[in-house]
Parts: structure tokens; C-alpha cells; sequence
């Protein structure tokens, strides 16, 4: 650590730092940081222990970067950094470094919870603040939408069960038929927004990770949509000149030779 921070220091050096590096801002780091942690998640996908060291490390540099910065400013070094995260997860977990003790995960999980609410109402300042304080505007919005939907669960704010989501859902859709109709292009963006919004909280109810679900999904189309373009390139055609039929039949066939 002690090397990658005089690394750091070097390149954000005034006089004889990088210039790309001296012109960043807490800002213009974010999508770089971003993009780092989903190069993380593929290399764990792929299997690939080279690939995650190599990632992981870049991650590493993202916090670093953030650090020097914000020491150049007098708000904070990297060694606070560590001692904050320290003392939050040692206060969060009373039962390996206190006396407390938990019958099952979930009054675990119920304790973990209530010490983030907790945390949470500090920062407001004394006053209690939004259940749905600190989720992250930047997540992707499946994400979001799903940790924000999670919050107010616990308030109480739910549908009993998934049946009653699927009607949400069922009525969702009538009412984007109807934008459709209607033609006002704003007001279809805002009904498919919240027939998103009820799919995501149908994954929460059946409790599966929208934004895993979709990711895998994705995954799954690439696979079968390179079936169909190498099946067309070895008869000379491509996914242009193929016609519908031709497409549904290749589509059919990559479905049952790819997982």
C-alpha cells in the first residue's frame, strides 16, 4: 500500500506529475470507477484468478485516486479511510467482536439493519431521516429500484404477495397499451418506467436479483444471437440478408444448443 500511495502522489505531482491524472476531479473518476467494478464482476464470471488480481487492483487505485485527492483538499487521507470502514464493521458486528449473540440470520440480518438506521438517522443530523436515504443515486436502476422497494418493505410499504405484484404488473400494462394508443411519447416513457418499476418488485417477492436476472439474461441472448451469425457465415449470409423465417428457425436451434 505504502508504494501505490507514493504512486499516487507521483502522478498528481504539480510539478512533475501526469497531466491526465493532475486534471481529474472527484467527478470526471466516477464512470472510471464504475466501469472497474463491473471489470471486477466479469472477471469472477469468467472464472479468470489472472484477470481478477489485475482487476482488483485497478479498484484498489480508484480508492487511492479518490484519497490523494481529497488529502490535497485537507478533507481526508487514505489511512482514514481504512480506520472508517474498520470501526463500521466492527461496530456492526457486535457478535465476533463483542458479546452479542444471535439466534439465526435473521435476527442477524434484523440487528445489521437497524444499526444502518441508525447510522443513517447521525447523519441527518439528529432528525430521523428517509427510509430510503443513502441508496445510491448512481447504482443501475434495477438495482436501485430494487433496494429502494426493499427499504420501504420494511416500513411496512409492500404488497402481501407475488400474486398481487402479477396484477400490478397485468394492470401496468394496460395502461402502457394505452399511452401506446394515445401516441404522447412522455407518458409512454413514464408507463414503461413503471411497468419496469413492478417487474423489478416481482423479482424482489420471488427473491431473485433483478439486475443479476437481466444481466444473465444478456448474457444468454449474446450467446444464442453469435449462434446465429457464425451458423449465416458459414452459408455466406448475415443476419441482413436472412430473411424472418430463417432468423425464428436459427433462433429455435440456438435455444437448444446453448445453455
Amino acid at each position: 500500500m505504502k508504494k501505490l500511495l507514493e504512486v499516487m502522489r507521483a502522478l498528481r505531482d504539480p510539478e512533475k506529475g501526469c497531466p491526465w491524472d493532475l486534471a481529474q476531479t472527484f467527478e470526471t473518476i466516477v464512470p472510471y470507477t464504475l466501469e472497474e467494478a463491473y471489470e471486477v464482476a466479469d472477471a469472477i464470471e469468467q472464472e479468470d484468478m489472472h484477470e481478477l488480481k489485475m482487476e482488483l487492483g485497478d479498484l484498489l487505485f480508484q480508492v487511492v485516486f479518490y484519497a490523494q485527492m481529497a488529502k490535497e483538499q485537507g478533507e481526508f487521507e487514505f489511512d482514514d479511510i481504512v480506520e472508517a470502514v474498520c470501526e463500521k464493521l466492527i461496530r456492526r458486528h457486535p457478535h465476533v467482536f463483542e458479546s452479542a449473540d444471535y439466534k439465526n440470520e435473521v435476527s442477524l440480518h434484523e440487528a445489521w439493519e437497524k444499526e444502518k438506521e441508525i447510522e443513517r438517522d447521525k447523519r441527518a443530523e439528529g432528525t430521523r431521516a428517509s427510509i430510503l436515504q443513502g441508496v445510491a443515486k448512481a447504482l443501475p436502476s434495477l438495482k436501485r429500484a430494487q433496494k429502494l422497494q426493499k427499504r420501504a418493505a420494511r416500513a411496512g410499504f409492500d404488497w402481501p404477495d407475488s400474486g398481487e405484484v402479477i396484477d400490478k404488473i397485468e394492470e401496468e400494462v394496460r395502461e402502457l397499451h394505452e399511452a401506446i394508443q394515445a401516441g404522447v411519447q412522455m407518458d409512454i416513457a413514464e408507463e414503461m418506467g413503471d411497468l419496469l418499476f413492478s417487474c423489478v418488485n416481482l423479482s424482489r417477492h420471488l427473491d431473485v436479483d433483478a439486475e443479476e436476472a437481466l444481466r444473465q439474461c444478456n448474457e444468454k441472448f449474446t450467446r444464442r444471437f453469435t449462434h446465429i451469425e457464425r451458423h449465416l457465415a458459414q452459408n455466406n449470409k448475415t443476419v441482413e440478408s436472412a430473411t424472418l423465417d430463417e432468423l425464428e428457425k436459427l433462433w429455435q436451434q440456438a435455444k437448444k444448443v446453448t445453455e
